[in-house]
């Protein structure tokens, strides 16, 4: 928890406390479902919550703003953002039913209002619109923007551009070339200090 208020503050009594529960929720669940991988499991609000809440960290989402996390495994990076960002609505999918059912739980457990799961994969749902679509380390940039676009309005209710917002390490150099967009690339090492986030990025591609 203490990477957390190192670099933020300002959290009530409830998101404190919900942001606490993680640990031993996490820890519970990954023995049934693994959704972490048993060494990260420890190094949960570094590797998981505070990689999320770098999201936080660049953008300031406005109340009633819609963001759809993309392939949300154990729910990363939308449980976070979700405690961060209590009146905004995040819907979490994924194609595994199973990793679902520990997001639905961990939601359920902390009280979480502003989350929703969905079974599915993003390029089958049809008739939604999202302000944002948020992911970490799923698939390429290429493929990402491609589930991602159908899904994002037009209209901006927030002072910077819809758009997509991915976590991915490495170098992107060649995936972002294959992609054909221009994202904005962030390094969050400007944003942490730690070791963990060194060739760790936020892509960010607008969706006008």
């Amino acid at each position: 928890m203490e990477y957390i208020t190192q670099y933020f503050s300002g959290f009530t009594e409830v998101q404190l406390k919900q942001l606490e529960q993680l640990q031993s929720l996490y820890s519970e669940w990954n023995e049934k479902i693994n959704v972490i991988s048993r060494k990260d499991i420890e190094h949960l609000y570094l590797k998981h919550v505070l990689h999320a809440l770098s999201i936080a960290a660049v953008f300031d989402f406005v109340d009633g703003t819609s963001v759809i996390d993309i392939g949300t495994g154990g729910g990363f990076p939308g449980i976070p953002l979700a405690i961060y960002f209590p009146n905004v609505y995040f819907h979490l999918v994924d194609s595994i039913g199973k990793k679902l059912k520990v997001v639905e739980a961990v939601a359920a457990a902390i009280e979480l209002k502003n989350v929703t799961v969905q079974h599915i994969r993003a390029e089958e749902i049809r008739n939604r619109k999202f302000d944002f679509a948020v992911s970490r380390a799923v698939a390429p940039l290429k493929e990402l923007w491609k589930w991602s676009k159908p899904l994002l309005q037009k209209n901006n209710k927030n002072e910077f551009a819809n758009g997509l917002i991915c976590l991915k390490g490495g170098d992107l150099a060649q995936e972002i070339f294959e992609s054909g967009l221009k994202p904005n690339q962030i390094p969050l090492e400007e944003i942490f200090k730690e070791d963990y986030f060194k060739e760790k990025y936020m892509l960010y591609v607008k969706a006008v």
